[in-house]
């Protein structure tokens, strides 16, 4: 996969979050890893998120790792914490920060089982 295709599927599925109701702010830089390498940010502001990419100086937290480990993480198929045990994922700044991002695939997830039913 290029960088532009990972950006843009990881755009697409973490655009798919209702994250509506969830208050705060968290600012994570992802670095890919291997092929497609590059960087991209994902923000959670004011209940809105946002994708770009671009690297983001006033991140929380980086996350680095391979595109198809990211992927994973992004559709909720790969547990940030099993990802962070076991070196498929490596965080960068504030750990505490780089677990809410749990928060925005579990609004993926939520999203999904809406509309299934």
């Amino acid at each position: 996969m290029t960088y532009e295709e990972i950006f843009t599927k990881s755009k697409e599925i973490i655009m798919q979050s209702d994250v509506s109701d969830i208050e705060g702010h968290l600012a994570v830089q992802i670095n890919i890893i291997g092929e497609g390498e590059g960087a991209f940010y994902i923000e959670l502001l004011g209940g809105k998120l946002y994708v770009e990419p671009y690297e983001y100086y006033d991140r929380d937290c980086i996350f680095i790792v391979t595109a198809e480990n990211f992927l994973k993480l992004a559709s909720g198929s790969l547990d940030a914490v099993l990802a962070y045990t076991t070196g498929k994922l490596k965080v960068e700044g504030s750990i505490e920060k780089a677990l809410e991002f749990q928060n925005i695939v579990k609004a993926v997830k939520k999203k999904d089982k809406k509309k299934k039913k």
